[in-house]
């Protein structure tokens, strides 16, 4: 296995070996794709599905395999994406991890989300989430990881947003430390052992999957909402920042022999983690006997990091992207996503409609049966799911605030971006230029034109909204 660096960083292990090494672990050897039975449309099923939402945290675009990853090895969730489909043009909610939790939770864009940055804020009453509508259409709703939406005590707290069960850590700030003295369950404090002082005995992060997976195993007569806002492959900043390598996991695994910076094996065996434990609910929900009863999406809440000794130009991460978290670029903002529902979803297909995270609250309505909230930006895109067309709609909008505003629109196969309220809009052809290479904005000034009042009218008055916590990453 060759460090994408070139011949100066080596690894004693070849790609080849590594591959058959991990994915005969995985998958017990089995690699022939295995059906029960032909894929079948939604309305064919008579009961609404469980659904299960996997989302990492800074995973690049290129992270994955199935994305174009080649040192990485992700044999999960290659085999996840050659049973279901991969979706190309997904984007997350923001930049940034809070306000994009918000889109998804919401329905809302970042032009209209009450949460546009990392400002620990809770969610208002008014806002619904996904979770409130699942549970009102009876469905056990449960999340395990970073929730990111609410303080202790607050009105934003999951289990006072419609998730009967919660376990893990309410802020992205303290979910950088993967062994942390305590997480929460539901609105208690769960110590964590061996980890009081300066104590490491106990990771984080697996102990979160333990708890979802359970909260599965509590569930599986369905129906269920498993929401697993993983906290991988994030890197703990703080340590970073004292001693270089903040990309904290128990072992290095594969990549222990490789000629590497210790942060980049840390990143690579975080993203194995996360795919094996990807791989574990899968497994799970064979064992249960309740496969073809749940759909499974898996993405990231923005694009790769550059924090605690990361470097997102090691493996390529943000693949043929332009940019990383925090910007606007497709880098920051296009995610890796997969959906499967065996015997639903046609395995080995391919979607390049561009959605959004707050698409999800309404798709979620068309698969449940109930009314997403009125008012909202998300469009179902449920019928992409099964070879059917997306909503009609003319764009997408972003924008952030990180030292000035910045904000971007995806109207049809056109991006037009604005880093910055000092800076130019800029131009794009997505379908040509994938990495944003070519500003034509001097060819295109209607594209700047319409860009432009959807910069103005796209977004309500940000003037209430908390944006920026001072240190919070």
């Amino acid at each position: 296995m060759n460090a994408p660096q070139g011949d100066r960083m080596t690894c004693t292990m070849t790609r080849r070996e590594a591959i058959r090494t991990m994915a005969g672990a995985a998958l017990g050897g089995v690699t022939a794709l295995t059906m029960t039975s032909a894929p079948r449309s939604h309305a064919q099923t008579s009961r609404p599905p469980n659904i299960i939402w996997i989302m990492a945290d800074d995973l690049g675009y290129g992270d994955v395999g199935c994305f174009g990853q080649q040192t990485i090895l992700t044999p999960r969730l290659d085999r996840m994406a050659a049973e279901g489909l991969r979706y190309t043009d997904c984007y997350s909610g923001s930049t940034v991890c809070a306000p994009s939790r918000c889109c998804l939770m919401t329905g809302r864009d970042t032009g209209h989300a009450y949460v546009r940055g990392n400002a620990r804020v809770p969610l208002p009453p008014e806002e619904r989430t996904v979770a409130e509508c699942l549970k009102d259409a009876g469905y056990a709703t449960g999340i395990v990881g970073k929730w990111g939406l609410g303080e202790a005590d607050s009105y934003g707290v999951p289990n006072r947003r419609g998730f009967d069960y919660w376990f893990g850590y309410l802020n992205q700030g303290r979910a950088h430390d993967y062994y942390t003295d305590y997480v929460w369950e539901n609105e208690e404090q769960f110590p964590l052992p061996g980890n009081e002082g300066e104590g490491r005995e106990t990771y984080s992060h697996d102990v979160i999957m333990d708890k979802g997976l359970d909260f599965i195993r509590d569930n599986a007569g369905g129906p269920f909402f498993a929401y697993f806002a993983v906290t991988l492959p994030h890197a703990n900043n703080e340590r970073g920042r004292e001693t270089g390598d903040g990309m904290e996991v128990p072992e290095y695994g594969v990549y222990g022999d490789c000629d590497w910076p210790t942060p980049q094996k840390g990143h690579a065996a975080m993203i194995a983690r996360l795919d094996r434990d990807t791989g574990r609910i899968l497994d799970l929900l064979r064992e249960l006997g309740i496969d073809e009863d749940t759909i499974v999406f898996f993405t990231s809440d923005n694009g790769p990091h550059k924090e605690g000794g990361a470097d997102p130009a090691f493996f390529r991460s943000q693949g043929p992207l332009r940019g990383y978290k925090r910007d606007l670029y497709e880098g920051g903002i296009r995610v890796p996503t997969i959906a499967r529902w065996p015997g639903r979803i046609q395995p080995g297909t391919q979607s390049s409609y561009p959605w959004a995270f707050w698409d999800f609250l309404p798709t979620c309505g068309e698969l449940a049966g109930f009314d997403a909230p009125e008012g909202i930006e998300g469009l179902s895109v449920a019928p992409t799911l099964f070879g059917g067309d997306g909503p009609e709609r003319e764009f997408l909008y972003w924008e952030f605030q990180h030292r000035e505003l910045k904000q971007a629109v995806r109207i049809g196969e056109m991006k037009a971006l604005r880093d910055g309220m000092t800076r130019p809009t800029e131009v794009y052809d997505l379908a040509n230029d994938i990495g944003e290479t070519t500003d034509l904005a001097a060819q295109r000034p209607e594209v700047v034109a319409r860009a432009e009042e959807l910069f103005a009218t796209g977004r309500t008055n940000s003037e209430q909204f908390p944006v920026k916590d001072p240190g919070v990453e």
